[in-house]
Protein backbone atom coordinates (compact mmCIF):
# COMPACT_ATOMS: atom_id res chain seq x y z
CA UNK A 1 0.00 0.00 0.00
CA UNK A 2 3.19 2.79 1.34
CA UNK A 3 6.43 2.60 -0.02
CA UNK A 4 8.85 1.89 3.16
CA UNK A 5 11.36 4.06 2.13
CA UNK A 6 8.60 6.71 2.47
CA UNK A 7 7.33 5.47 5.93
CA UNK A 8 10.92 5.75 7.20
CA UNK A 9 10.67 9.30 5.87
CA UNK A 10 7.85 9.95 7.28
CA UNK A 11 8.88 8.64 10.84
CA UNK A 12 12.43 10.11 10.84
CA UNK A 13 10.81 13.89 10.07
CA UNK A 14 8.15 13.21 12.67
CA UNK A 15 10.36 11.83 15.45
CA UNK A 16 13.13 14.83 15.04
CA UNK A 17 10.55 16.84 14.81
CA UNK A 18 8.16 19.12 18.02
CA UNK A 19 6.39 22.05 16.78
CA UNK A 20 4.05 20.38 13.95
CA UNK A 21 0.90 22.31 12.25
CA UNK A 22 -1.73 19.92 10.74
CA UNK A 23 -2.97 21.45 8.04
CA UNK A 24 -6.51 19.83 5.94
CA UNK A 25 -7.89 21.27 3.14
CA UNK A 26 -10.69 24.33 3.61
CA UNK A 27 -14.08 23.39 4.57
CA UNK A 28 -13.00 20.19 6.56
CA UNK A 29 -15.26 17.38 5.65
CA UNK A 30 -15.38 14.36 8.08
CA UNK A 31 -12.46 12.82 7.21
CA UNK A 32 -9.96 15.85 6.96
CA UNK A 33 -10.89 16.73 10.08
CA UNK A 34 -10.79 13.05 11.14
CA UNK A 35 -7.28 12.22 9.79
CA UNK A 36 -6.13 15.80 11.36
CA UNK A 37 -7.46 15.52 14.75
CA UNK A 38 -6.41 11.42 14.68
CA UNK A 39 -2.72 13.25 14.14
CA UNK A 40 -2.90 15.34 16.57
CA UNK A 41 -3.90 13.07 19.57
CA UNK A 42 -1.17 10.57 18.29
CA UNK A 43 1.87 13.12 18.31
CA UNK A 44 0.22 14.72 21.73
CA UNK A 45 0.84 11.09 23.34
CA UNK A 46 4.17 11.04 22.14
CA UNK A 47 5.20 14.31 23.38
CA UNK A 48 4.94 16.41 20.52
CA UNK A 49 3.21 20.12 20.46
CA UNK A 50 1.09 19.88 17.65
CA UNK A 51 -1.63 22.39 16.82
CA UNK A 52 -4.24 21.93 14.11
CA UNK A 53 -5.03 24.48 11.49
CA UNK A 54 -8.10 24.98 9.60
CA UNK A 55 -8.22 26.79 6.60
CA UNK A 56 -11.84 27.75 7.06
CA UNK A 57 -14.20 27.08 9.47
CA UNK A 58 -15.20 23.13 10.31
CA UNK A 59 -19.40 21.77 10.16
CA UNK A 60 -21.19 21.79 13.13
CA UNK A 61 -21.77 18.58 13.27
CA UNK A 62 -18.35 17.55 14.12
CA UNK A 63 -17.67 19.93 16.82
CA UNK A 64 -17.78 16.75 18.94
CA UNK A 65 -14.73 15.00 18.54
CA UNK A 66 -12.10 15.28 21.04
CA UNK A 67 -9.60 18.30 19.95
CA UNK A 68 -12.11 20.14 17.92
CA UNK A 69 -11.83 22.89 20.28
CA UNK A 70 -8.38 23.63 20.41
CA UNK A 71 -7.93 23.99 16.04
CA UNK A 72 -7.45 27.09 14.70
CA UNK A 73 -9.43 28.75 11.88
CA UNK A 74 -7.31 30.85 9.87
CA UNK A 75 -10.35 32.89 8.68
CA UNK A 76 -10.81 33.76 12.51
CA UNK A 77 -7.59 34.42 13.69
CA UNK A 78 -4.67 35.06 10.70
CA UNK A 79 -2.11 36.46 12.79
CA UNK A 80 -2.07 33.47 15.57
CA UNK A 81 -2.30 31.25 12.38
CA UNK A 82 0.69 32.71 10.68
CA UNK A 83 2.73 32.77 14.15
CA UNK A 84 2.36 29.40 14.91
CA UNK A 85 3.39 28.39 11.29
CA UNK A 86 6.50 30.48 11.18
CA UNK A 87 7.47 28.58 14.44
CA UNK A 88 7.07 24.96 13.09
CA UNK A 89 9.45 22.44 12.74
CA UNK A 90 7.07 20.10 10.39
CA UNK A 91 4.01 20.96 8.26
CA UNK A 92 1.50 17.86 7.86
CA UNK A 93 -0.95 18.38 4.48
CA UNK A 94 -4.04 16.01 5.34
CA UNK A 95 -6.57 15.17 2.92
CA UNK A 96 -5.51 17.49 -0.25
CA UNK A 97 -2.66 17.19 -3.17
CA UNK A 98 -2.23 21.23 -4.03
CA UNK A 99 -2.26 24.05 -2.14
CA UNK A 100 -5.31 25.44 -4.04
CA UNK A 101 -7.66 23.12 -1.59
CA UNK A 102 -6.35 25.46 1.04
CA UNK A 103 -8.08 28.83 -0.15
CA UNK A 104 -6.64 32.00 1.53
CA UNK A 105 -3.60 30.14 4.02
CA UNK A 106 -2.16 29.08 -0.24
CA UNK A 107 0.23 32.11 0.14
CA UNK A 108 1.18 31.52 3.53
CA UNK A 109 2.03 27.95 3.29
CA UNK A 110 4.29 29.05 0.04
CA UNK A 111 6.09 31.14 2.08
CA UNK A 112 7.28 28.85 4.47
CA UNK A 113 10.86 26.52 4.34
CA UNK A 114 9.63 24.11 7.18
CA UNK A 115 9.69 20.34 6.07
CA UNK A 116 6.38 19.23 5.34
CA UNK A 117 5.06 16.15 4.63
CA UNK A 118 1.42 15.27 2.58
CA UNK A 119 -0.74 12.08 3.66
CA UNK A 120 -3.56 11.78 1.12
CA UNK A 121 -6.17 9.98 -1.15
CA UNK A 122 -6.49 11.79 -4.17
CA UNK A 123 -4.99 10.95 -7.50
CA UNK A 124 -2.80 13.61 -9.15
CA UNK A 125 -0.86 15.63 -6.32
CA UNK A 126 0.91 18.32 -6.83
CA UNK A 127 4.66 18.49 -5.70
CA UNK A 128 3.41 20.12 -2.51
CA UNK A 129 6.18 18.46 0.27
CA UNK A 130 9.60 16.66 0.95
CA UNK A 131 7.77 13.66 1.44
CA UNK A 132 4.61 12.79 -0.62
CA UNK A 133 2.43 9.86 0.42
CA UNK A 134 -0.27 9.56 -1.98
CA UNK A 135 -2.41 6.12 -2.30
CA UNK A 136 -5.69 7.07 -4.28
CA UNK A 137 -6.61 3.10 -3.77
CA UNK A 138 -6.88 4.17 0.04
CA UNK A 139 -10.97 4.79 1.01
CA UNK A 140 -10.02 7.73 3.52
CA UNK A 141 -7.09 9.99 4.65
CA UNK A 142 -7.92 8.33 7.97
CA UNK A 143 -7.72 4.54 6.50
CA UNK A 144 -3.96 5.75 4.91
CA UNK A 145 -3.08 7.52 8.34
CA UNK A 146 -4.12 4.52 10.90
CA UNK A 147 -2.33 2.40 8.33
CA UNK A 148 0.84 4.63 8.28
CA UNK A 149 0.31 4.88 11.83
CA UNK A 150 0.79 0.95 12.17
CA UNK A 151 3.64 0.50 9.48
CA UNK A 152 5.93 3.22 11.81
CA UNK A 153 5.13 1.19 14.98
CA UNK A 154 3.28 3.50 16.76
CA UNK A 155 0.02 1.29 17.45
CA UNK A 156 0.19 2.04 20.58
CA UNK A 157 -0.11 5.55 20.53
CA UNK A 158 -3.65 5.33 19.00
CA UNK A 159 -5.86 5.58 21.73
CA UNK A 160 -9.66 6.22 21.71
CA UNK A 161 -9.80 9.32 20.64
CA UNK A 162 -7.51 9.09 18.19
CA UNK A 163 -9.46 5.82 16.90
CA UNK A 164 -13.05 7.48 16.92
CA UNK A 165 -11.23 10.42 14.83
CA UNK A 166 -9.89 8.06 12.30
CA UNK A 167 -13.14 5.67 12.44
CA UNK A 168 -15.35 8.95 11.76
CA UNK A 169 -13.30 9.88 8.75
CA UNK A 170 -13.63 6.69 7.50
CA UNK A 171 -17.46 6.48 7.59
CA UNK A 172 -18.15 9.87 6.20
CA UNK A 173 -15.80 9.28 3.05
CA UNK A 174 -17.60 6.03 2.44
CA UNK A 175 -20.61 6.78 3.03
CA UNK A 176 -20.90 4.39 6.00
CA UNK A 177 -18.83 1.77 3.43
CA UNK A 178 -21.72 2.47 0.66
CA UNK A 179 -18.54 3.04 -1.85
CA UNK A 180 -15.09 3.45 -2.13
CA UNK A 181 -14.88 1.05 0.30
CA UNK A 182 -14.10 -2.70 -1.58
CA UNK A 183 -10.33 -3.49 -0.28
CA UNK A 184 -9.73 -6.08 2.22
CA UNK A 185 -7.39 -3.41 3.73
CA UNK A 186 -10.03 -0.87 4.69
CA UNK A 187 -12.02 -3.66 7.02
CA UNK A 188 -8.55 -4.57 8.49
CA UNK A 189 -8.31 -1.31 9.45
CA UNK A 190 -11.75 -0.90 11.10
CA UNK A 191 -10.90 -3.45 13.29
CA UNK A 192 -7.77 -2.09 14.20
CA UNK A 193 -9.72 0.82 15.51
CA UNK A 194 -12.88 -1.02 17.16
CA UNK A 195 -10.55 -3.01 18.98
CA UNK A 196 -9.37 0.25 20.48
CA UNK A 197 -13.02 0.30 22.53
CA UNK A 198 -14.54 3.02 20.36
CA UNK A 199 -18.62 3.68 20.57
CA UNK A 200 -19.15 2.97 16.83
CA UNK A 201 -22.74 3.64 17.69
CA UNK A 202 -21.99 7.03 19.34
CA UNK A 203 -20.03 7.79 16.43
CA UNK A 204 -23.02 7.45 14.05
CA UNK A 205 -25.40 8.66 15.64
CA UNK A 206 -23.51 11.89 16.15
CA UNK A 207 -22.24 12.33 12.71
CA UNK A 208 -25.25 10.86 10.76
CA UNK A 209 -28.46 11.27 13.18
CA UNK A 210 -28.02 14.48 14.92
CA UNK A 211 -29.45 17.37 12.92
CA UNK A 212 -31.01 20.54 13.28
CA UNK A 213 -34.44 21.11 12.65
CA UNK A 214 -33.16 23.74 9.94
CA UNK A 215 -30.94 21.28 8.18
CA UNK A 216 -34.07 19.03 8.23
CA UNK A 217 -36.12 21.62 6.53
CA UNK A 218 -33.74 22.38 4.37
CA UNK A 219 -33.73 18.92 2.34
CA UNK A 220 -36.79 18.63 2.70
CA UNK A 221 -36.77 22.03 0.55
CA UNK A 222 -34.30 20.20 -1.75
CA UNK A 223 -36.26 16.84 -2.60
CA UNK A 224 -39.22 18.64 -3.31
CA UNK A 225 -38.38 21.20 -5.31
CA UNK A 226 -34.70 21.76 -6.47
CA UNK A 227 -34.18 17.92 -7.43
CA UNK A 228 -34.51 17.65 -11.35
CA UNK A 229 -33.93 14.24 -13.63
CA UNK A 230 -31.94 13.59 -16.78
CA UNK A 231 -33.35 9.96 -17.29
CA UNK A 232 -31.71 9.31 -20.65
CA UNK A 233 -28.13 10.56 -18.87
CA UNK A 234 -29.47 8.22 -15.59
CA UNK A 235 -28.50 11.34 -13.49
CA UNK A 236 -30.18 13.57 -10.97
CA UNK A 237 -28.82 17.22 -9.91
CA UNK A 238 -29.80 19.81 -7.29
CA UNK A 239 -28.81 23.18 -6.76
CA UNK A 240 -29.05 26.18 -3.82
CA UNK A 241 -28.66 29.32 -4.07
CA UNK A 242 -27.73 32.09 -1.26
CA UNK A 243 -30.84 32.40 -1.10
CA UNK A 244 -32.52 29.90 0.07
CA UNK A 245 -29.44 29.13 2.02
CA UNK A 246 -30.22 32.11 4.26
CA UNK A 247 -34.04 31.34 4.43
CA UNK A 248 -33.16 27.94 5.72
CA UNK A 249 -30.73 29.73 8.68
CA UNK A 250 -27.54 27.54 6.82
CA UNK A 251 -24.85 26.62 8.93
CA UNK A 252 -21.52 24.77 7.60
CA UNK A 253 -22.34 21.00 6.78
CA UNK A 254 -26.06 21.59 6.40
CA UNK A 255 -25.57 20.52 2.77
CA UNK A 256 -23.46 17.50 3.92
CA UNK A 257 -23.97 14.71 2.28
CA UNK A 258 -26.92 16.14 -0.11
CA UNK A 259 -25.56 14.79 -3.58
CA UNK A 260 -26.41 11.17 -2.18
CA UNK A 261 -29.83 11.25 -2.08
CA UNK A 262 -30.61 11.03 -6.17
CA UNK A 263 -28.34 7.71 -5.84
CA UNK A 264 -31.10 6.27 -3.76
CA UNK A 265 -33.41 6.89 -6.94
CA UNK A 266 -34.41 3.86 -8.87
CA UNK A 267 -32.25 4.06 -12.12
CA UNK A 268 -30.01 6.76 -10.84
CA UNK A 269 -26.36 6.34 -11.78
CA UNK A 270 -24.97 10.13 -11.19
CA UNK A 271 -25.75 12.50 -9.20
CA UNK A 272 -24.31 16.51 -9.31
CA UNK A 273 -24.97 19.38 -6.58
CA UNK A 274 -24.21 22.75 -7.09
CA UNK A 275 -23.93 25.34 -4.17
CA UNK A 276 -23.59 29.02 -3.97
CA UNK A 277 -21.10 30.43 -1.98
CA UNK A 278 -19.74 34.02 -1.55
CA UNK A 279 -17.26 33.71 -4.51
CA UNK A 280 -17.59 30.77 -5.84
CA UNK A 281 -19.91 27.99 -7.08
CA UNK A 282 -19.20 24.46 -5.10
CA UNK A 283 -20.01 21.60 -7.39
CA UNK A 284 -20.05 17.89 -6.10
CA UNK A 285 -20.50 14.88 -7.84
CA UNK A 286 -21.21 10.97 -6.77
CA UNK A 287 -21.93 8.02 -9.41
CA UNK A 288 -22.72 3.95 -8.81
CA UNK A 289 -20.61 1.79 -10.76
CA UNK A 290 -17.77 2.59 -13.59
CA UNK A 291 -18.99 6.19 -14.13
CA UNK A 292 -15.92 8.24 -13.60
CA UNK A 293 -17.43 11.46 -12.51
CA UNK A 294 -13.93 12.60 -11.97
CA UNK A 295 -13.23 13.00 -15.19
CA UNK A 296 -16.12 14.85 -15.71
CA UNK A 297 -15.19 17.24 -13.07
CA UNK A 298 -11.61 17.58 -13.89
CA UNK A 299 -13.04 18.66 -17.72
CA UNK A 300 -15.81 20.99 -16.88
CA UNK A 301 -15.67 22.22 -13.42
CA UNK A 302 -11.76 22.24 -12.17
CA UNK A 303 -11.71 19.60 -9.81
CA UNK A 304 -11.53 15.49 -9.50
CA UNK A 305 -11.46 13.41 -6.90
CA UNK A 306 -12.31 9.53 -7.26
CA UNK A 307 -13.97 7.67 -9.98
CA UNK A 308 -17.28 7.17 -7.68
CA UNK A 309 -16.59 10.91 -5.68
CA UNK A 310 -15.70 13.89 -7.11
CA UNK A 311 -15.70 17.93 -6.54
CA UNK A 312 -15.24 21.11 -7.94
CA UNK A 313 -15.58 24.81 -8.65
CA UNK A 314 -16.59 27.88 -10.90
CA UNK A 315 -16.02 31.43 -10.71
CA UNK A 316 -19.07 31.39 -12.86
CA UNK A 317 -23.01 31.96 -12.14
CA UNK A 318 -25.18 28.95 -10.04
CA UNK A 319 -27.23 29.16 -13.92
CA UNK A 320 -24.29 28.95 -16.20
CA UNK A 321 -22.92 25.91 -13.95
CA UNK A 322 -26.20 24.07 -14.03
CA UNK A 323 -26.95 25.10 -17.80
CA UNK A 324 -23.29 23.79 -18.31
CA UNK A 325 -23.94 20.59 -16.47
CA UNK A 326 -26.71 19.90 -18.33
CA UNK A 327 -25.22 20.30 -21.65
CA UNK A 328 -21.85 18.65 -21.26
CA UNK A 329 -23.45 15.25 -19.67
CA UNK A 330 -25.41 13.68 -22.41
CA UNK A 331 -21.91 14.17 -24.68
CA UNK A 332 -20.03 12.91 -21.79
CA UNK A 333 -22.61 10.03 -20.72
CA UNK A 334 -22.61 8.81 -24.45
CA UNK A 335 -18.61 8.90 -24.65
CA UNK A 336 -18.70 6.38 -20.86
CA UNK A 337 -21.63 3.73 -23.03
CA UNK A 338 -19.13 3.69 -26.02
CA UNK A 339 -15.98 2.77 -23.92
CA UNK A 340 -14.23 6.27 -25.22
CA UNK A 341 -13.75 7.49 -21.62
Amino acid sequence: MTDSTLVESLKQLIQTSNRIVIVPHLNPDGDAMGASLGWWHVLKKMGKEPTVLNPTAYPMFLGWMKGADDTINFEKDSGLAIALLKKADLLMYVDFNCLKRTGKLEKELEKLKSKKVMIDHHPYPDSIADVMISVPSSSSTCELSYHLINKMGWNEQVGVDAAECFYTGIMTDTGSLSYNSSRPETYRMIAGLLEKSIDKDKIHQLVFHSNSFSRMKLLGHVLANKLFLMPDQEAAFIYLDKNELAQHHFQPGDTEGFVNYPLSIEGINISGFFLEQDDKIKCSFRSRGEVPVNKFSELHFSGGGHRNAAGGESASSLKECVDRFKNELPNFYNKFKNNEI
